[in-house]
């Protein structure tokens, strides 16, 4: 997608100036054109796509049927130049059929503060943020008994890892019907081999909580070299301790293994998604050392965008 060069370099410069930790900002994606203007005439882009999904595709976990994401570039004109572009997408969405499983969505550094005045004055609220840690490990408390899951873990593990869904599906994305079916083919895999890692808490006999991660390398031109700087990251999957377990312990004791071994496989730091509406992990991982460095911005259904 053609985007002016003067543009272009205002919206690095952006990225450049809101987080130290955000990547150069990535190429043009390609997609519908939209264009407006500012009151003084400065010209602002963005680029829509359209996302169709399948009931069996993994990302209705978190993820609309039917998504418009909007790739703003809105250089150095703030809230006036982000409501310009969420109002042409409005009137594009409203030309559409537009069904109640439907999301507009944009991704955006969750530092800049000036382009989150815009989302929320036009109803967008925050439902996923991708989190960033950068400190070293801490020490595993002794008392509690963490080890690698393997395939004979994977009935359990799998209840565990769906029942998370229970909760996240009354404060951000609603539960699907099959959770556990779309859960079910990634960590079979995990569990199987010796990489992507799994780690597992055992108490009075009965496994209480469960991570299941990997490493990711972020290389220029790569998915993950758009949101995160050049290097080996560790990647925490999906993480959950058993409703009546929480609150004492077992999962700073599973993320301290967990960041431990991550750091050994050559991950200096490590990222994840979470909700920022969830009230349990929202601040749990924040105590792990994690903040935000992209957020998920969404409304649903699209025809709801103001």
């Amino acid at each position: 997608m053609d985007i002016a060069e003067p543009l272009l370099a205002a919206h690095r410069a952006r990225f450049a100036a809101v987080d130290a930790l955000l990547p150069p900002a990535a190429p043009p994606a390609e997609g519908r054109r939209l264009d407006a203007a500012t009151a003084d005439g400065t010209r602002v882009a963005g680029v829509l796509q359209r996302h169709r999904l399948d009931h069996a595709d993994v990302p209705m976990l978190w993820s609309a049927a039917d998504t418009w994401q909007l790739f703003p570039y809105f250089g150095d004109t703030g809230t006036e130049g982000v409501s310009l572009l969420l109002r042409r997408l409005r009137d594009v969405v409203a030309e559409e059929a537009v069904g109640d499983d439907s999301s507009c969505v944009v991704v955006w550094p969750s530092r800049d503060a000036e382009a989150i005045r815009a989302f929320l004055d036009h109803g967008l609220v925050p439902l996923g943020a991708l989190g960033v840690r950068t400190a070293p490990p801490p020490e595993v408390p002794p008392s509690v008994a963490v080890r690698r899951a393997g395939p004979d873990d994977f009935p359990a593990a799998l209840e565990l890892a769906a029942a998370t869904f229970d909760y996240t599906g009354l404060v951000a994305a609603a539960r699907r019907a099959n959770t556990a079916d779309l859960l079910a083919p990634a960590l079979r895999d995990a569990l199987a081999e010796d990489e992507p890692p799994v780690w597992l808490v055992e108490a009075d006999g009965e496994i209480q909580a469960v991570a299941h991660c990997a490493w990711v390398d972020a290389t220029d031109g790569n998915e993950a070299g758009e949101l995160l700087a050049a290097g080996r990251w560790g990647y925490v999957n999906n993480v959950v301790t058993a409703p009546g377990r929480r609150g004492g312990g077992l999962g700073r004791a599973l993320m301290a293994r967990v960041h431990q071994e991550l750091h050994r496989g050559g991950a200096t730091r490590s990222y994840l998604y979470y909700n920022p509406t969830n009230p349990l992990s929202s601040v749990f991982w924040h105590r792990q050392g994690y903040r935000p460095l992209w957020t998920t911005w969404e409304v649903r259904p699209a025809s709801a965008l103001r």
